[in-house]
């Protein structure tokens, strides 16, 4: 194959919209999935864009999730219109419900430093909150967030593939990286299944499995696998309006009519099977917030593994002491919501050597 600029090693989300947004810069493009595009977290999950969520705190967390939230409409649109595939991105909205005292103290105090982000906000007293979800539980209220919305992960994900290779990049599945090429400190290309590839710039992007990359080249990139199950619920009648958010479980309407349940939080290495016992959890919290569920016939159930940082956050940019050699990953829960931002972030890294919001507190270097 002819000499990329940039190899991209991983097929998930990040790495596709990685390579659509170089590809729309002109810059030439491999990207090497071992399987098949979103074959791993990407295609497992959810499709929830709640930057309010996973944010403890205000911060450049925080900043960086509603910056690529803002995103969405617009790629929505321009992905429909160059493959012809539509992300199901439906502005749902996100309930999360108190149903309990302390629940509410916390919802309550995250209502108060959220407000003055930018997104609109209420508190939902237990009445309101039965008109606008009747199936729901009794609840002591909810935080209403209406602009948190959601997409078809696989969609998106097949979409950002099929639109980069629109654009002249090279997507090659089924063709694992086994290793990294380097002169000196410097990476030139990968080893691939089907032989040596090189290029001007390598990123890592192959979600739970990047550490391993990094590890080979003596750089502590603390990047772990955590199991996520989940479950879907058939068709069922008078189905909920919004995304409900529960401190057991949450529940997300999809477009074809079923719902989504999710999702455990389990750290067990590389084994993405599900479990009776995570699924009989995942079936309590669904009931707990709707109780009729607990008649709803599951149709399928999965297991996907997310890539967890050391902290929590997730890691950009290039990697301390090797040139050439730049990383995207540990995005955890938030991988679907952060692709769009994270693939307009590192094109222009790698293009013009500069990000329009700052890297430096996802940097890898942060762990020494």
């Amino acid at each position: 194959m002819k000499q990329p600029d940039v190899i991209i090693v991983g097929g998930g989300v990040i790495g596709c919209s990685i390579a659509y947004h170089l590809a729309a810069a002109g810059v030439g493009v491999a990207l090497f999935e071992r399987k098949e595009v979103a074959g791993e977290a990407s295609g497992a999950a959810a499709g929830m864009l709640a930057p309010l969520s996973e944010s403890p705190q205000p911060g450049p967390f925080v900043e960086l999730c509603l910056a690529s939230l803002s995103l969405f409409p617009a790629l929505a649109d321009a992905l429909r219109e160059e493959t012809g595939i539509d992300i199901e991105y439906l502005p749902s909205g996100i309930l999360r419900v108190a149903l309990t005292e302390d629940e509410e103290r916390e919802l309550r105090h995250r209502l108060e430093w959220q407000s003055a982000l930018g997104l609109p906000l209420e508190w939902v007293d237990s009445e309101a909150l039965r008109r606008l979800e009747p199936r729901l539980a009794p609840a002591r209220g909810a935080l209403y967030s209406p602009q948190e919305h959601q997409v078809s992960a696989g969609r998106l994900t097949q979409a950002l593939a099929q639109a980069a290779a629109r654009r002249g990049a090279d997507l090659r599945q089924g063709v694992a990286v086994t290793g990294l090429l380097t002169n000196g400190r410097r990476v030139t290309g990968v080893r691939t299944t089907s032989g040596r590839v090189s290029g001007g710039q390598v990123v890592l992007a192959a979600g739970s499995w990047t550490g391993a990359f990094a590890r080979r080249l003596g750089v502590p990139l603390p990047v772990r696998p955590v199991r996520g199950q989940m479950l879907a619920f058939a068709d069922f009648a008078l189905p909920l309006r919004h995304i409900v958010w529960g401190e057991a479980a949450y529940l997300v309407p999809k477009a074809n009519g079923f719902l989504f349940v999710g999702a455990t939080v389990e750290e067990v290495g590389f084994r993405s099977v599900t479990t009776v016992e995570g699924q009989r959890g995942l079936r309590r919290g669904a009931r707990g917030l709707v109780p009729s569920l607990a008649h709803g016939e599951v149709a399928s159930s999965w297991a996907g593994l997310r890539p967890g940082s050391a902290d929590g956050l997730p890691i950009l940019g290039p990697v301390p002491g090797w040139e050439g050699l730049s990383v995207a990953g540990g995005h955890y829960r938030n991988g679907i919501l952060l692709s769009p931002i994270t693939g307009r972030l590192m094109a222009q890294l790698l293009t013009e050597g500069k990000t329009e919001i700052s890297l430096a507190p996802f940097s890898p270097g942060r762990f020494g």
